[in-house]
């Protein structure tokens, strides 16, 4: 998330003329790095913290909630256009990390195994 951020945040003429979109698409190109950039400051600093359960719950929502959405959106543009194969590899990414922080929201974590 934060190289993604960091490259969509401060090159994204380049990367929008690279995938063949308009100048214009290039401002949201660089929402969506501040956004990924942002995530990934959070995720950082939250790196120490016990997640699950009770513990830093925002920070796995938020992750939840960012990995189902995108996860969904992928996977119907991918049955949409599947010729497009990095769309499929994307969704399945998304996918992955979706249910993980599935897991991390929905259990609570061995507290034992953290301080022995």
């Amino acid at each position: 998330m934060g190289a993604a951020g960091m490259m969509l945040s401060f090159l994204p003429q380049e990367v929008a003329g690279s995938l063949g979109m308009s100048e214009a698409a290039a401002v949201i190109l660089q929402l969506l790095g501040a956004l990924y950039l942002g995530f990934a400051m959070i995720n950082w600093t939250a790196r120490a913290n016990l997640i699950g359960g009770i513990y830093s719950r925002p920070v796995a929502l938020g992750n939840l909630a960012h990995f189902v959405i995108a996860a969904l959106a992928l996977a119907k543009l991918s049955f949409k256009t599947p010729a497009l194969h990095y769309l499929w590899v994307a969704a399945l990414i998304y996918s992955a990390f979706a249910v993980l922080f599935a897991y991390v929201f929905f259990t609570t974590p061995d507290l034992k195994s953290k301080y022995n």
